[in-house]
């Protein structure tokens, strides 16, 4: 057994272990579901900042800067914008709205805004297409471990749904956010160790900047593709309503703790998204020639560096990947046995019934989405799906809800299946590269905005002919 793989399994232990013995607090399903809404600021900001490090933010962006360059900058970047907007617009607006009418999850705040069957249907849509995010997560892990130990992806896949599901059942958000904490201090010091070790490879910050001088696209930061600034469209929509997200907001205990966790945590992401572009771009001068550029970053971790500095920094890759996907199994639970159990199965269950479904469908989920993951080859295009759908199916409806008052039912199921269709008929067209600027995200949200629109034009036109000239 190598030093890495021996660290790896020892942190995941010690992590099922916390997580256990958390857990033994949980008695009500709203612990599990929103922490009892108690979270203050460094709670909020440390299970926020560890979930948005995942998969995409580590291994993808690594991928991303050894393939396009600095523009991977804005896989993370984008996230770090889409986190301000939550934190000072979205995020204090709808956890008012939730704190007093009792709302555990989105579904819950979209069937109070609007009716149940936009909540049914967005809740089977996101728990499809949170299952792609969640094998993401697990594929980068399989990809560490297989880089790490020379097993099997699979096996990777299978050590890490066991590990999340394991702490994750005990005690759901409450858990969660005490475990976030532990991953988030490795993660940190993680990449500070690694980053300058790794840059000292190729002569540090000047001769990174040498790595394929001879390719002006390799440095463009600002350019229009992706990554680069169409990726603004992909993922500050997602990062803005993504109930994974909003669910973290919904367990603060007040609008401050909103606001200051929720925007340090985009302030971290601002700082942080340097680093995988930099570490995929010393990985492409020191491994030039991977055949898959997920390896890049466990590849660059386990072999160019001394072995003390890279079991740390795989060790924070691993809390990256881990962390994110107990934020995307806390979807997949609420969607189930809040939204869909609860609210249509069986509406007469006791608290201590939800709380036992939650926890099996914790189990289920972790399940599904590790025999998914095996089937995957790439973390960004598992990931893609998900943010695609989250923007194209959440925006309108969340944020029209709460602030334009004539929003109805009609309009919200309209902006969310002209959405859905928008995106599939450019994805399908196109193979999901898109028509120029017009890429599968941008043609779903911008038909849902218009779905919109048209529906509630003639409910205004109405209210104006009615209106004292």
């Amino acid at each position: 057994m190598t030093l890495q793989l021996g660290v790896l399994l020892c942190y995941s232990l010690a992590l099922m272990a916390l997580g256990l013995w958390i857990g033994r607090r949980v008695r009500a399903a709203s612990d599990f579901l929103v922490a009892g809404r108690q979270l203050g600021p460094g709670l909020i900001f440390s299970t926020m900042l560890a979930a948005n490090i995942g998969a995409g933010s580590t291994v993808g962006a690594t991928a991303l800067g050894y393939t396009y360059g600095i523009a991977a900058w804005w896989w993370v970047g984008s996230a770090a914008i889409g986190s301000m907007i939550l934190a000072w617009w979205i995020g204090p607006a709808i956890r008012r709205v939730a704190a007093a009418h009792d709302l555990r999850t989105v579904g819950d705040y979209l069937e109070f805004r609007y009716a149940a069957s936009v909540r049914a249907v967005i809740s089977t849509l996101l728990w499809l297409a949170s299952l792609f995010i969640l094998a993401g997560q697990l594929y980068a892990i399989g990809t560490i471990v297989e880089t790490v130990a020379g097993i099997p992806a699979s096996i990777g896949c299978v050590i890490g749904g066991i590990v999340i599901t394991a702490y994750f059942a005990a005690g759901g958000l409450l858990t969660s956010a005490w475990v976030n904490v532990v991953q988030l201090a490795v993660k940190m010091a993680g990449f500070a160790l690694a980053l300058p070790m790794a840059l000292a490879i190729v002569g540090g910050l000047s001769g990174a900047f040498r790595v394929r001088a001879d390719d002006p696209a390799y440095w463009t930061f600002w350019r229009g593709g992706s990554p680069g600034l169409f990726t603004l469209a992909l993922i500050v929509p997602a990062f803005v309503v993504s109930p994974g997200l909003l669910q973290k907001v919904f367990g603060a205990k007040d609008d401050r703790a909103v606001r200051i966790g929720v925007g340090l945590n985009a302030a971290g992401l601002f700082v942080y998204a340097i680093v995988p572009a930099l570490m995929g771009i010393v990985a492409r001068a020191t491994f030039p020639a991977l055949e898959v550029a997920d390896a890049a970053l466990p590849t660059l971790l386990a072999r160019a560096l001394p072995p003390a500095v890279g079991a740390i920094g795989l060790a924070a890759v691993f809390s990256a990947e881990i962390s994110a996907s107990d934020a995307v199994l806390l979807m997949l639970t609420t969607s189930l046995a809040q939204d869909l159990y609860k609210r249509f199965v069986n509406p007469d269950a006791a608290d201590d019934r939800v709380l036992g479904v939650a926890r099996w469908t914790t189990v289920l989920s972790g399940a599904a989405g590790t025999s998914l993951a095996i089937g995957l080859g790439s973390v960004v295009n598992a990931l893609t799906i998900f943010y695609t759908l989250l923007g194209v199916t959440l925006v309108v409806p969340i944020v029209a809800g709460l602030y334009v008052a004539r929003t109805n039912t009609p309009a919200a199921m309209a902006s969310i299946a002209a959405g859905v269709t928008g995106m599939l008929a450019v994805q399908l067209a196109t193979g999901g590269k898109g028509w120029g600027p017009i890429t599968p995200s941008i043609a779903g949200l911008s038909a849902s905005i218009a779905a919109w629109g048209i529906t509630l034009a003639p409910s205004v036109a109405r209210s104006r002919s009615r209106s004292p000239r």
